[in-house]
C-alpha cells in the first residue's frame, strides 16, 4: 500500500461516515427535521470530521518523521570503517544506499538473486533499470538497501494500520452519539474556529520565525563585526582578510547601501506619485463607468508583470534612452557629446520602479477616494463649487489620510525592490547625490552576498542576515506608522 492510496482510503472513509452521519440523524428524528438541534449536515460534518483529523493528523506527522527516523537507523547500521571516515563519507555512502534500495525495488527477484551471488555486478544490475550509481558499489550496500526497503515497508504497514484504525474508530465513536437533541453544530462550529485560529496562529508563527531565523544569524555576524561599525561605517568592502595581513580586513559599512536604497525608492516615489494619483482622480471622478472598466483593469496589469521584466526594459530601453538623450543635450550645450546619464543609474531605476509602482498608487488611491461619501460631494456642488474645486478642497482632505497611508505602504514595496536595481542601477556601493550615476540597495548586496556555494561562518555571509533584519526594520516601521496615520487622522462619516 503507497502513501498516497492510504490517503485516499482514509478520505472514503470520511466520506461514507458523512453520509451515515447525516442519514443516522435523519432516522433518529424520524423523518421530523424540526426535532433536531443540528441540521443533518452538521451531524454528517461531525463524523467525518472526527474520522478525518485524527487520522490525518497521524498520517502527516508519520510521514514527516519516519523517513528521517528510518535515514539515522540505516546510517548508524553502515560498517564502522565508512563511519569513521567523516560526516561526508557517511552521507555519500548513505545516498548510495537509497539508490540502491530504489534499484532493487525494481528488480525482479530473478535478477536480485543474480546480483546477491555475484553473476551480475551491483552496478551492472541497476543500470539496466535507469539507476546509475557512482562505483561498482561495495558489498555491504545490498544488505543495507535491504534493510532500507524492509523498515520502509514495515513503516507503510505500520503507519496504515493506525491510521485506518483512527479513521475506523473516530467515524464509529461519533455515529454512537448521533441523535435528535446532540449539539453537532456547535461541534463543527468549534472545530472551524480552532481551524481559523490555526490558520492565524501558523501565519503569526511564520513571521516570528523569520524574524528570530535573521537575528540569531544576525547576533552571530555582530560578534565579530562591531554594530557601530555596520550602522554607522561608510565603506563598504566585504573582503576577508588575508592570511597576517590586518589591513586587509573588509568592511561593512551598512550607510552606501541605506542612503542608495532610500534615493532610489525617492526617486521612484517621485515619478510614481503625481501619475498614480492623478490617474486615481480622474478614474474615480471623471471617467465614465465604460472608461473605468477598461482603464483600471490595464492600469492594473502593470502590478503584475514580474520585476525582472521591468528589469530587462530598464537594461535594454530606459538606459540606453537616457543615454543617448544626454549625449545629445550635451552636445547642443557644449559641443561634446558624451553622456553624462550612465545606462545603470539612480534615475534609470528610479523611473522604471516609478513604472512598477504606478498601480500600486492608483488602485489603493482609487479605493480610497470612492469611499468618500457622495453626501460630501452633493453639498459641495450645491453651494456652488466647480467639480475640480469639490476635489480640491472637500474630496481630498477626506481621502487624505487613507491616501498617505497608501503612499507609505507602496514606499516599503520600493524598499524592498531587487531585480530591477541590479540590471538598472548597478552594483557600485558608493554614497553620492547625482542621480545620474549608479548606486546600490540593501536587497542587491543581499543576493550578492548568498550567492555561491556557502557556509555561513563568516562575516561575508553572516553579513546578508544583519541587511536583512535591518531592512525588515525599515519596512516594519513604514507599515506601521502608515496604519498609524490611517487610524489617528481617519474621518469618521454615518
Amino acid at each position: 500500500m503507497t502513501a498516497s492510496l492510504l490517503f485516499l482510503l482514509v478520505l472514503l472513509i470520511g466520506a461514507g461516515a458523512f453520509i451515515m452521519g447525516r442519514s443516522r440523524s435523519i432516522a433518529s428524528a424520524n423523518g421530523k427535521l424540526a426535532s433536531l438541534h443540528s441540521l443533518p449536515g452538521y451531524h454528517g460534518s461531525y463524523a467525518a470530521l472526527l474520522s478525518l483529523l485524527p487520522a490525518l493528523l497521524v498520517f502527516a506527522i508519520w510521514l514527516a518523521v519516519a523517513p528521517s527516523i528510518i535515514d539515522d537507523r540505516t546510517r548508524f547500521g553502515l560498517p564502522n570503517d565508512v563511519l569513521n571516515q567523516g560526516a561526508a563519507a557517511t552521507e555519500l555512502a548513505l545516498g548510495q544506499v537509497k539508490s540502491v534500495a530504489r534499484g532493487l525495488l525494481l528488480l525482479s527477484p530473478e535478477e536480485r538473486a543474480a546480483i546477491d551471488n555475484g553473476s551480475v555486478s551491483l552496478r551492472d544490475g541497476l543500470g539496466a533499470k535507469g539507476i546509475p550509481l557512482a562505483g561498482d558499489g561495495a558489498p555491504y550496500m545490498v544488505e543495507s538497501a535491504n534493510d532500507y526497503n524492509a523498515m520502509n515497508q514495515t513503516s507503510l504497514l505500520a503507519m496504515a494500520g493506525l491510521v485506518l484504525l483512527l479513521a475506523i474508530g473516530g467515524a464509529v465513536f461519533a455515529l454512537r452519539g448521533i441523535d435528535q437533541r446532540f449539539r453537532a453544530r456547535n461541534r463543527v462550529e468549534r472545530v472551524i474556529l480552532g481551524a481559523l485560529l490555526l490558520a492565524s496562529s501558523i501565519a503569526i508563527l511564520t513571521t516570528i520565525g523569520i524574524i528570530g531565523s535573521m537575528l540569531t544569524e544576525a547576533l552571530r555576524f555582530f560578534a565579530s563585526v562591531s554594530p557601530s561599525e555596520f550602522f554607522f561605517g561608510t565603506v563598504w568592502d566585504p573582503r576577508f582578510a588575508a592570511a597576517g595581513n590586518t589591513g586587509q580586513a573588509g568592511q561593512f559599512g551598512l550607510l552606501p547601501l541605506l542612503s542608495g536604497t532610500l534615493y532610489i525608492a525617492f526617486v521612484a516615489m517621485l515619478f510614481a506619485v503625481p501619475i498614480g494619483l492623478f490617474a486615481a482622480i480622474y478614474m474615480a471622478e471623471y471617467a465614465s463607468n465604460p472608461v473605468r472598466s477598461i482603464a483600471k483593469p490595464l492600469l492594473e496589469i502593470l502590478a503584475g508583470i514580474p520585476t525582472i521584466v521591468y528589469g530587462f526594459f530598464a537594461l535594454v530601453t530606459v538606459g540606453p534612452f537616457l543615454r543617448d538623450i544626454s549625449a545629445q543635450l550635451n552636445g547642443l550645450v557644449t559641443g561634446n557629446y558624451t553622456n553624462f546619464i550612465q545606462a545603470q543609474s539612480v534615475l534609470t531605476a528610479g523611473i522604471v520602479m516609478g513604472i512598477m509602482l504606478i498601480p500600486f498608487v492608483s488602485s489603493l488611491s482609487d479605493d480610497i477616494i470612492t469611499q468618500v461619501p457622495r453626501a460630501l460631494r452633493d453639498g459641495s456642488l450645491g453651494l456652488g463649487a466647480t467639480r475640480s474645486e469639490t476635489i480640491k478642497r472637500v474630496v481630498l482632505p477626506a481621502a487624505l489620510p487613507g491616501i498617505v497611508g497608501a503612499l507609505l505602504l507602496t514606499a516599503s514595496r520600493a524598499v524592498g525592490e531587487t531585480m530591477i536595481v541590479v540590471l538598472a542601477a548597478g552594483v557600485a556601493a558608493r554614497m553620492q547625490i547625482n542621480p545620474f550615476e549608479p548606486m546600490t540597495t540593501v536587497t542587491v548586496k543581499i543576493v550578492n552576498q548568498l550567492t555561491g556555494d556557502l557556509e555561513f561562518t563568516s562575516p561575508q555571509t553572516l553579513v546578508a542576515f544583519a541587511l536583512g533584519i535591518t531592512l525588515f526594520a525599515i519596512t516594519l516601521c513604514l507599515n506601521i506608522y502608515a496604519l498609524y496615520i490611517v487610524r489617528k487622522y481617519r474621518e469618521q462619516y454615518e
